[in-house]
């Protein structure tokens, strides 16, 4: 499916550039290291992009309860597009790759034993917007985690491991995830325990919902979407709910709660 792999980072990210030092161990991968943010499409050479099939973009996560992540997640703007790229417009991405990605996260957290992060996606947000299938994959949230030898190496031995040993599963659900907080919870326990691969989430902090968000979400999914999950309690109060299931059974798309997935993969 995908056999050109690009790694981009910032010169100007202390994350970036400890993931791409980490990852330069691992074999034959190609590095863009660009001198501005990559959040910013128009920092990027999109000529040196597009001979590419995928693009990894290794960088620093923020937040402001400054909490030590390891996190992944499609990038694009489902309304201002105030950290780069485009207003309403998301990346292309792969369900399957990010689900096994964040398998691959959780599981090289737990066998190097590095305590005190925490292994989680984050909803679709900011910049760039580029023509090929892309995501995210971030260390948080402060300098001291972002020049983090160990947490660099983890996420550098995840990247390689996910590269190398991606392939399609046509036994996985591909879904589209709607509702809930930033950092996705329910949505985590799905990617990992479940037969269910999770492509865009659209956050709560995103709605109101609209027909053009979930087309878009859709759209941008490398595979066949065949459900959209929904964090019922993250969807906010009922009059929101209905409008949401209403959208969705407009655009005849099949739904399902979080509580109803089976999560003993």
């Amino acid at each position: 499916m995908y056999s050109k792999f690009l790694i981009v980072a910032s010169k100007l990210d202390k994350a970036g550039t400890n993931i791409t030092t980490q990852l330069s161990q691992f074999g034959d991968f190609k590095f863009y290291l660009v001198d501005k943010e990559i959040i910013h499409t128009e920092n990027l050479d999109l000529e040196k992009i597009n001979q590419y099939d995928f693009i990894i973009f290794a960088s620093k996560h923020k937040s402001e309860k400054r909490e030590k992540t390891l996190s992944v997640h499609a990038p694009g703007n489902w309304r201002s597009a105030d950290f780069g790229g485009k207003a309403g417009k998301v990346c292309k991405t792969s369900a399957l790759f990010l689900k096994q990605i964040f398998e691959k996260l959780n599981e090289n957290k737990e066998k190097y034993n590095l305590k005190n992060y925490k292994v989680t996606m984050e909803a679709t947000h900011h910049g760039p917007l580029i023509d090929k299938p892309c995501i995210f994959i971030e260390i948080g949230s402060t300098e001291n985690e972002w020049t983090d030898r160990r947490a660099a190496f983890i996420i550098a031995k995840t990247t390689f491991e996910a590269v190398k040993e991606f392939r399609e599963n046509p036994y996985n659900e591909v879904a589209i995830a709607i509702g809930g907080p930033h950092y996705c919870p329910n949505f985590n326990k799905i990617q990992l325990k479940s037969n269910v691969a999770i492509s865009h989430v659209i956050s709560q902090y995103a709605f109101p919902l609209t027909e053009e968000m979930i087309k878009e979400a859709i759209e941008k999914t490398e595979e066949e979407v065949d459900l959209a999950l929904l964090d019922w309690k993250g969807l906010g109060k009922s009059e929101q709910r209905q409008e949401i299931l209403k959208i969705l059974d407009k655009l005849y798309i099949r739904h399902r709660r979080t509580s109803e997935v089976n999560k003993e993969y």
